[in-house]
């Protein structure tokens, strides 16, 4: 089976991914950390990374081809990351929706600094990755109809999503 796991920052794509990983057995490949660890690598934090992928295209397409080929190549594993629901043909394909005050405030406790710095980064980021694959790949970030589950994660928590995702694997016969 091939899940994939999407949504905006401070979703809770990255928690879910793991939970169903250890909960279904299933290797986890997460788009965002590897945006991660490159911003580290070439010593930027990720908005001035992500206003650097804006100017040299190589940056997504590269985290992106990779997500595509083992999406063609591996079976049992869930690819997590904004374009993930994108990258895989047959997959199982989730959305996690929050507003912006909910996804801001759970960045703030997990990094750290203000609200209002954080939804500043947050919105610069966000408008960034949408000008990014639209160019790059014609994706309109905001249609969700590629996405055959689409879960608000301001409503239900981490473990309760993880159960509803778990329901959908456990019947779906199609993937």
């Amino acid at each position: 089976m091939l899940l994939t796991i999407s949504g905006l920052p401070g979703s809770g794509t990255t928690t879910v991914s793991r939970l169903l990983s250890e909960k279904h057995g299933m290797e986890m490949i997460s788009a965002g950390e590897v945006f991660r660890s490159l911003a580290k690598e070439y010593g930027m934090n990720l908005a001035e990374f992500g206003a650097l992928a804006e100017s040299d295209d190589s940056i997504d397409q590269m985290i992106d081809e990779r997500q595509r080929e083992i999406a063609s190549t591996r079976d049992n594993i869930i690819l997590e990351g904004r374009l993930a629901g994108h990258m895989a043909e047959k997959a199982l394909k989730v959305w996690l929706k929050a507003s912006a005050d909910v996804r801001v405030k759970r960045i703030v406790s997990r990094e750290g600094g203000s609200f209002e710095d954080k939804l500043k980064e947050t919105i610069e980021r966000e408008a960034s990755e949408a000008v990014r694959y639209r160019t790059i790949y014609g994706i309109d970030i905001n249609d969700l109809s590629v996405y055959g589950l689409v879960i608000d994660s301001a409503i239900w928590d981490q473990f309760q999503i993880t159960d509803i995702i778990s329901c959908a694997i456990d019947n779906c016969s199609y993937f």
